[in-house]
């Protein structure tokens, strides 16, 4: 069993590539991909989203509004009234990136810190979106108490400096398939060192197709490809890479069901 911790069903290509989210399933299902949780941008897309993977029952969502998309309409009382939906497990993806935005850093720290209070209340871990914001990623994550919920950093690509510290925070650390990129050298040693409890795979699909699919729009069935690297790495068999990742994820997102 495999499970992609984090995937956009909504926006992969419904026209040319798949024909329906049942397709993208069966897809990944020949891969042995069982379990997926797909994740939210925008409060304004979430409905649509949620209805879309309602009737397959190993489909999750979560809620939550991406730091790049804080132009859209939200609030942290409607982000309450969505997340309550029992499908939801988790809340987000939310977070900071300097990368692309720094005119905003303001605006995406409350935004950030509102996500993890919602976390927090609602029982739900959180997904962190981070890119060039380690030392306020690590600070709000502190100050709001993030860790009695849990939650994950998602496609992480920082330094094991950041993954140690969000680990003593209580963090789980997923891995994409940019850990098969050529130059993702510091990732892949980042990787050997995550805690085998603390490891999530996932492949944020459609963006960054694993090896050997570059130059091809990423899916859930590509995370077995991100597995199969992550396990040679680690130096374990496919086998237990994928038992460990799904367990941590059931661990972690307690709302699941197997």
């Amino acid at each position: 069993m495999l499970v992609d911790s984090h995937c956009h069903l909504d926006r992969l290509d419904y026209e040319k590539k798949h024909h329906d989210v049942a397709d993208v399933l069966q897809k990944a299902q020949q891969q042995g991909v069982t379990h997926f949780l797909s994740v939210s941008v925008t409060l304004e897309a979430f409905p649509a989203m949620l209805a879309s993977v309602l009737p397959f029952p190993h489909v999750f969502a979560s809620c939550g509004v991406h730091p790049l998309d804080l132009s859209s309409p939200w609030s942290g009382e409607q982000l309450r009234e969505l997340a309550v939906n029992p499908r939801v497990i988790a809340i987000g993806e939310t977070g900071l990136d300097y990368y692309y935005s720094t005119e905003n850093k303001a605006e995406q720290q409350q935004a950030f810190r509102e996500h993890i209070r919602v976390s927090r209340e609602l029982k739900k871990p959180v997904i962190v979106h981070t890119r060039d914001a380690k030392a306020d990623t690590l600070a709000i994550l502190k100050e709001e108490r993030a860790g009695d919920v849990g939650g994950v950093l998602h496609c992480f690509t920082e330094d094991w400096n950041m993954a140690k510290a969000a680990l003593e925070l209580g963090m789980y650390i997923s891995i994409s398939g940019i850990v098969t990129f050529r130059n993702a050298d510091a990732l892949r040693e980042v990787t050997r060192q995550i805690p085998a409890d603390r490891l999530l795979i996932e492949t944020d699909s459609p963006y960054l197709a694993p090896v050997p699919h570059r130059g091809h729009q990423n899916e859930p069935a590509y995370v077995a490809d991100v597995a199969r690297f992550v396990a040679e790495l680690r130096g374990v068999s496919p086998e237990l890479l994928a038992e460990q990742t799904s367990e941590n994820f059931f661990r972690l997102f307690t709302a699941a069901q197997r």
